[in-house]
């Protein structure tokens, strides 16, 4: 696959993952505020994991969700790290 290319794709996936996990906060937020059937922890953990974790980031901290329980924040910055060594060792393999 030609660089510009693996670039292009991967960037595509990034936005689009953090797109949804943005929004997937944002509802959770909401639910929480209402009441309401709230989105599982794990699922947040899996759009960060899937390269959604700078729209995680930027919702965290917009939205003042999730920030506080220590629990969560471990997790969601160790699939963080695991999100960045799997993209650069990607990088790396293909050039």
């Amino acid at each position: 696959m030609r660089p510009g290319l693996l670039m292009a794709a991967v960037c595509s996936i990034y936005l689009l993952a953090s797109v949804v996990s943005f929004l997937s906060y944002a509802l959770d937020k909401s639910a929480a505020k209402s009441g309401r059937w709230r989105t599982r922890e794990s699922t947040l953990h899996l759009l960060a994991l899937v390269g959604g974790w700078p729209g995680a980031l930027l919702a965290q901290q917009v939205l003042r969700h999730k920030t506080r329980k220590r629990s969560f924040q471990v997790l969601f910055w160790t699939t963080t790290l695991f999100n960045c060594l799997v993209l650069c060792w990607l990088w790396y393999r293909l050039g």
